[in-house]
């Protein structure tokens, strides 16, 4: 069979990066992308933490079309009626290097398809892959409907899903409840409404995470960034809960819940919604990770579980560009050295061992054991709430020491051996 040197599979952060290092490199590579376009089926929140990848893509990621550089920090955390709010913001975040961007990924993703093709990669969109060719037990390249094309390396960056993963049986069928499903908003305002109503400045940013209430008690939360003339908004929810809930709640209804509350509405006041989507992510961990490596094939990004929800802050894109860059590291060197077996291309996952990806994968291996507790979307929200109510609120009857009432919410609500178990299962992350 007649074959180039690599195929990608999907057109995302990790594909891409693949490809544009295997291009630069001047390997003969195609990116099959079964959307319109690079970027266009994603639903990714909008955040990047371009620190830890700067050194992969060298002179790309400071040029590349961010919205705004995250100087703000606001969580929300909701009862049924109150919320309680913070925010957190620090100097250093408004000098350059800057920490994080927002960012729109249908444009981000175009614009470093670009990039990719200007170093020679082919870039298809349109294009589903279906299936695998094999070789004497080694993957051999794609097909595409009644197409075939030969390669002596595939990677597989085709989403949290990834069925070429499954095909190649790296891994197994995917449990629901290691799935979440994202559903976003995206609402347009004018530049300066966003900047007055978030106290931002110039190309500033802001990143807000909600949590309690608006998921009913199911796994998940809320998310919102400023992006240069819009706002993304949105919600995770962890699908098995969403399936198996007993009040018939759907993505949708939440969503118009969220959306609807005081603590939203402000924002997102006279601004147009432009786009509405939905997408599954990954909720794992490195704990049911699939094999990275066979013969003649790669996984990356999503596809492989690189992402971390620890619900203060909700990675992936740093995890896809790095591992899509080693992974064509690893390609180039096999292809280089003529041998593209399990064997010679097993410097992939030593490459991740050594770069932030598999560490921090395996230092919070344990983020959604812990963070899939109900208490924390139930108890200790209406607890943190109360607890502001009964000190703000001044009514008719003498009001009582503040300890006291402090003593009286924490008792009813945190002050048991359930909350010492949630402390214990804490220290895993």
């Amino acid at each position: 069979m007649e074959k180039i040197d690599a195929i990608v599979i999907g057109g995302g952060l990790a594909g891409l990066s693949a490809a544009y290092k295997l291009a630069e490199a001047g390997k003969q590579v195609i990116l099959l992308e079964r959307g319109d376009a690079p970027g266009s089926k994603n639903v990714t929140g909008g955040r990047i933490y371009v620190d830890p990848i700067r050194k992969y893509l060298p002179g790309i990621i400071d040029a590349a079309p961010f919205e705004r550089h995250v100087v703000k920090e606001m969580i929300t955390v909701l009862d049924d009626t109150g919320a309680v709010a913070f925010e957190y913001a620090n100097a250093k975040w408004r000098q350059e290097p800057y920490m994080s961007y927002t960012v729109l990924r249908a444009k981000f993703d175009s614009w470093l398809a670009d990039q990719a093709a200007r170093k020679g990669a082919f870039i298809i969109p349109k294009k589903k892959v279906e299936n695998l060719l094999w070789e004497d037990g080694k993957v051999a390249g794609i097909k595409s409907g009644a197409e075939e094309i030969g390669a002596h390396v595939t990677i597989a960056a085709d989403g949290a899903l990834s069925f070429m993963a499954q095909k190649a049986e790296m891994r197994g069928p995917h449990k629901p409840q290691d799935l979440a499903v994202a559903v976003k908003e995206i609402y347009q305002l004018d530049r300066k409404v966003i900047e007055d109503r978030f106290g931002l400045e110039g190309d500033e940013g802001a990143a807000g995470l909600y949590m309690g209430s608006l998921t009913q008690g199911m796994f998940g939360g809320g998310f919102l960034y400023t992006n240069r003339d819009t706002l993304s908004l949105g919600l995770v929810l962890g699908i098995h809960q969403l399936a198996l809930n007993e009040r018939g709640f759907d993505a949708p209804s939440l969503m118009e819940s969220f959306t609807a509350r005081p603590e939203v509405a402000r924002y997102i006041r006279g601004g147009e919604l432009k786009e509405y989507s939905a997408h599954v992510i990954s909720e794992a961990g490195i704990g049911t990770m699939p094999k990275l490596v066979r013969d003649g094939m790669l996984v990356a990004g999503d596809a492989a579980g690189f992402a971390l929800n620890l619900g203060l802050t909700v990675r992936g894109m740093e995890f896809a560009v790095a591992s899509g860059v080693l992974a064509a590291e690893t390609a180039i060197e096999a292809l280089d050295k003529n041998d593209t077996s399990a064997a010679g291309l097993a410097g992939y996952e030593k490459r991740l061992r050594e770069s932030f990806v598999l560490p921090d994968m395996e230092t919070f291996r344990n983020a959604r054991e812990v963070l899939d507790r109900k208490r924390l979307f139930t108890v200790y929200p209406r607890f943190i709430c109360e607890m502001f109510d009964e000190l703000f609120t001044i009514g008719a009857r003498p009001k009582e020491g503040l300890y006291t009432s402090a003593k009286r919410v924490a008792k009813k609500y945190v002050l048991n051996m359930d909350t010492i178990k949630d402390l214990l299962a804490a220290r895993k992350l």
